[in-house]
This record gives C-alpha cells, structure tokens and sequence, in this order.
C-alpha cells in the first residue's frame, strides 16, 4: 500500500500530513489559511491522492512557515509513499486551463529535486494570501518529494486562475507521473536501475 504519515514539528509549526497515492482524491485539510487549503484541495483532487493535512502555524507573524513547512512534510509523505519507485511511469507533462489562464506543468520523478517556476503572478495578493508564498510552496514541496517540477504560466490575466491553473496542473501531471505502469513489470525506470534523493 503506497501510503504514509509525516509529522513536522517545529517552533513555527506543528503538522500533520497523511497521503495515500492510490486513493480517489478525497482531502481533509485545515491550515488556517483558507486560500491555501483551496489549493491544496485541489492538488488531492485532481491528482487522485486522498490528503489529509493538519496544520498549526504561527499566523500571527503571517502565512510563510506554514505554507513552507506544509510543502516540506507533503513532500516528504509522497516521497516516502513512493517507495523504491518500481513500476511508476515517472514523467509527466499536462498543459491545463482555468478560464484565461493557461499553465504548463512536466514532472520527472528522478530522485533529483530542481524546481523551475516561470508564473507571473498579476497581483502581490489573492484575498489576503500572498502570492510569492505559491512558488515557496512548490520549491518546498519538489525538494523533498524528491521530484524535478517545471511549471510555466503561458498566459493568464486573474491572479486567482493562475494559482489555481498551477495546483491543478501540477496535480493532473502528477497522477499519470506516479500511476503505476504494468509494463514496468516492478522494475525502476532508469537505467541507472536506481531512483534515489
């Protein structure tokens, strides 16, 4: 069973992240943060991985180390669900749309965490989330996953339909990224014959 629990505690933070990869996408999350557990409802959704997120920050500073330290422990949980990677597809690419936005996302499940993020987020803020934490939260998340993530905003006006175009984008190329192919036959898809951080 590819499922897992993390939990991160920190001065700034106390988490709890439990994901299973081969779920429907069924989430219960609570950050105290409303636009980010929008986000992140959508991440579980649309990857199909049931999330269940708990997570207490010092929000009276403001929103980063929660954000971070959220992207941190589910990183960490998808790496550890993965396993030794045998039989995953590995790469991925989706090009997805939210209305006048469109986000381009390719995924390599490569043991080597790099993150390129080119999305020019039109407003400093959405509601009273700040934008720049979207790119902190992907940079946390693809270093401990252990995944190379390229995300690339095309075009968009709505700073909202950006954000949500690069959740959901990063969530559909992340579903086929980690679907299990039979062809694979349990081998790791390298040739090195190893997939490791």
């Amino acid at each position: 069973m590819r499922r897992t629990t993390v939990q991160r505690s920190t001065r700034e933070t106390e988490i709890s992240v439990s994901v299973n990869l081969d779920g429907s996408g069924i989430s219960s999350i609570s950050t105290g943060i409303g636009f980010f557990d929008h986000m992140l409802d959508q991440l579980a959704r649309h990857s199909l991985i049931d999330t269940e997120i708990k997570a207490k920050g010092d929000l009276h500073i403001d929103d980063h180390h929660t954000v971070e330290d959220v992207g941190i422990a589910l990183g960490q949980a998808i790496r550890k669900a993965l396993g030794d990677l045998r039989g995953v597809t590995r790469y991925a690419d989706v090009c997805l749309p939210m209305d006048e936005a469109l986000t381009r996302v390719a995924i390599d499940i490569s043991g080597r965490p790099f993150l390129i993020f080119k999305s020019d987020l039109t407003a400093e803020k959405i509601g009273g989330f700040d934008s720049q934490l979207i790119r902190e939260f992907f940079q946390a998340f693809a270093m401990n996953a252990g995944i190379t993530l390229h995300i690339e905003t095309l075009y968009g006006e709505n700073a909202h339909h950006i954000a949500e175009s690069c959740f959901k984008a990063t969530a559909r190329a992340l579903r086929e990224a980690i679907t299990v192919d039979p062809r694979q036959r349990g081998t790791v898809p390298s040739t090195k014959g190893t997939l490791s951080v």
